[in-house]
């Protein structure tokens, strides 16, 4: 509790580590997670430091790692579950890791390669056949024709009929050339304006779209394609046909001349297709058992890795002795750790053999340490809240443990709703108890491990909805009757108030809850549910959440600048006490405090038969500001002269807030030419000169 109060008390501390046990002491003070290295070699780049060829190592080995962990997952292959937190391989074993690694990738590779090329093969023989059993319609070759038309032309009656015998043609004299291939369906209108465009009527296409869909031999993915003929004459027309199906990357087939040549090309694709499903499947297989065989260690590999390249890169920031045989580095340390601290350092120079053990000095400073509080996970969640808008000085007061509670409360507020805190709570209640489940905590969604991170502070906050749901009598915006209404009807009838002409003639009718019965007390938790039937439901409600979120708001800020005083006490700083505390409470007391006694005073002296005689306490905030205060009925005798004195407290409270601290800092700086000196000997290393401010005015306050 103390830590997550203020958090740890740190100190620096120099550890002197031999070379030959560095490396395993490094290893044991990352496993504890103890300790903050600080960078002694600043003025050296990353690229110039003695462990850099070991980091470029553990890269290329992750490089691999990612590489291996891609296909994992390509091939839906299940990694071993249960978590596994294997120590840093020593470094004489990194070299056999690095084998296995690159082995393994090469032979993936290899793999690989040939899968992806045997998966275009196989498409492109199915591209083949396809266009094989389309194009067959396009040309018929017929034997036999008696009768030839008397009268030549070139190509008219060619544009006439798509169906062309192509001997008849060769006896004409006509020398026909065939291309034909595969093209994307939303490719073939632009393709066929091309054609008409540039060859001039000198071509016939002809083509028909694929029923099935077929796979891209360059991307693989699943497309629509359309099977095409163009009969040309001439060879500079062939040649721009070939150009125009280049520039809308056509996939281009050889077409045979004859049926017999068809269905000899047909029966051999036929057989090539088979070969290549069976190669195929014996290649995914393979390929199958090699990314089993990774799986089992792909983990254990990526930790092992990390921790490695983390303590090359600790160890970079340290420095050799004079002797080069020792390793000098500087750690931030909380001070209740140092006894672990050395048993690390003992640990890992007895695992190393070392003949000199390493050992932990102690070192005083200057420097303000960093801030370290410790969270479980409960409390992590809240530390992150906090942390987003800023982490504290050291030994600060930590805003987070007054967060656990005024945070889900005032969530809980504004939502207010009981069915829908039951469903928050049970959802987090879910999480909270399968939170050791693998399949929650690991997974690639943001937005889920935002909510699972989260989990403590959903059950809290659903909690606190059932509590004000209750409150506010909200059930899915619904109220609940449990305890029956305090309110009655029927005393409106026994005194005659109301009569059966009004219930017929009216609408809406108004309770008098200063009839004797009417109002038998207050609802036992919460708002009475008759509200939720009165036509000014929303109003009084309104009102209600209002007044209660400014006494909230305004305990709140009260609450904050209160704790303030913690601070100023503990860092000893009493100028901020009545330089920043009093003039920030006097502002906020003044002004808002006031507000709020104007509401309870409001609630508390105005009963229900002098209600229509309440003024407004808007009305009064503003002419408060305004001075205007015999403008409307008062509250109470003297408040006209009340108010003036407390915006008075309330303004001259802005300058001092403003120009206070800064002024005082100045006449401490400037007051005493001798300010260098201190306690009798000169001051060399100090943080601020605000802080050599702050110890002389403390010296100065005891005296000395």
């Amino acid at each position: 509790m103390c830590s997550l109060l203020r958090g740890e008390e740190m100190c620096l501390a120099q550890l002197f580590l031999q070379s030959g046990s560095a490396y395993d002491c490094i290893n044991e003070l990352g496993e504890l997670g103890l300790v903050e290295f600080r960078d002694l070699n600043p003025s050296v780049s990353a690229f110039q430091r003695k462990h850099v060829n070991e980091i470029k190592r553990c890269e290329e080995m992750e490089r691999i790692l990612g590489y291996l962990l891609r296909e994992i997952k390509k091939t839906d292959i299940s990694l071993p579950e249960g978590d596994v937190n294997p120590v840093a391989p020593l470094p004489k074993h990194v070299m056999s890791i690095m084998e296995q690694l690159q082995r393994l990738e090469v032979e993936l590779g290899e793999v690989t390669r040939n899968k992806e090329k045997l998966q275009k093969n196989l498409l492109e023989l199915t591209e083949y056949t396809h266009m094989l059993h389309v194009t067959r319609n396009f040309v018929q070759k017929t034997t036999e024709r008696e009768h030839l038309q008397a009268q030549y032309e070139e190509f008219p009656f060619l544009e006439k009929d798509a169906q062309m015998d192509y001997s008849s043609m060769q006896r004409l004299g006509a020398k026909l050339g065939f291309i034909s291939g595969l093209i994307q369906r939303t490719k073939i209108e632009a393709f066929e304006r091309m054609m008409w465009r540039v060859c001039k009527g000198y071509t016939i296409l002809s083509y028909a779209e694929v029923e099935e869909y077929l796979g891209d031999p360059d991307t693989g993915e699943p497309i629509k394609s359309v099977v095409f003929l163009i009969s040309y004459w001439g060879d500079q027309i062939g040649q721009k046909v070939k150009k125009i199906c280049d520039c809308y990357h056509c996939h281009l087939y050889p077409y045979p001349s004859s049926n017999e040549e068809r269905n000899d090309v047909v029966e051999g694709l036929r057989t090539r297709i088979q070969d290549l499903h069976t190669v195929l499947h014996r290649t995914e297989d393979y390929l199958r058992q090699v990314l089993i065989k990774a799986s089992e260690s792909i983990y254990t590999w990526v930790i092992q890795i990390k921790k490695m390249k983390a303590i090359y890169y600790v160890l970079n920031q340290c420095s050799f002795d004079v002797t080069n045989k020792c390793l000098i580095a500087e750690v931030w340390c909380p001070v209740n750790d140092i006894p672990t601290l050395r048993r690390a350092l003992e640990k890992g120079s007895r695992k190393s053999g070392a003949t000199v053990p390493s050992f932990v000095n102690r070192i005083p400073t200057n420097e303000t340490p960093p801030t370290l509080i410790r969270t479980n996970k409960f409390t992590s969640g809240f530390q992150n809240i906090v942390d987003a808008y800023g982490v504290g000085s050291y030994r600060e007061v930590n805003p987070a443990l007054f967060t656990i509670i005024t945070f889900p409360f005032l969530f809980a507020v504004m939502f207010g709703d009981l069915g829908h805190g039951v469903l928050m709570a049970l959802f987090a209640a879910w999480m909270v108890l399968f939170e050791n489940s693998r399949k929650l905590k690991n997974t690639r969604n943001e937005i889920w491990n935002t909510f699972f991170e989260g989990r403590y502070i959903i059950l809290l906050m659903g909690l606190f909805s059932i509590y004000t749901g209750l409150i506010y009598n909200d059930c899915f915006s619904k109220s609940l009757n449990i305890f029956g209404s305090a309110w009655s009807v029927r005393p409106m009838f026994e005194e005659k108030i109301w009569k059966d002409d009004d219930i017929k003639g009216n609408r809406f009718l108004s309770l008098d809850p200063n009839v004797s019965g009417v109002f038998k007390g207050p609802y036992p938790l919460g708002i009475d549910p008759i509200w939720n039937l009165a036509s000014n439901r929303l109003s009084f409600l309104n009102s209600y959440k209002m007044k209660m979120s400014v006494i909230l708001g305004v305990l709140h800020m009260s609450f904050g600048v209160i704790m303030s005083t913690y601070n100023h006490l503990h860092f000893r700083k009493k100028h901020n006490l009545y330089l920043v505390f009093i003039p920030e409470l006097l502002f906020l007391l003044c002004l808002f405090g006031y507000l709020v006694f104007m509401i309870f005073y409001k609630w508390l002296v105005f009963s229900v038969k002098d209600s229509r005689q309440a003024p407004s306490i808007l009305i009064h905030f503003i002419n408060m500001f305004l001075m205007q205060g015999d403008a409307v009925q008062p509250l109470y005798p003297g408040q006209t002269g009340l108010q003036i004195f407390l915006v008075i407290i309330a303004l001259l409270s802005v300058p001092v807030l403003l120009l206070g601290k800064p002024v005082y800092l100045y006449w401490l700086k400037n007051g005493n030419h001798r300010i260098g000196m201190y306690r009798g000997y000169e001051r060399v290393r100090h943080s601020s000169d605000e802080e050599l401010c702050l110890m002389r005015a403390h010296d100065m306050e005891e005296g000395k």
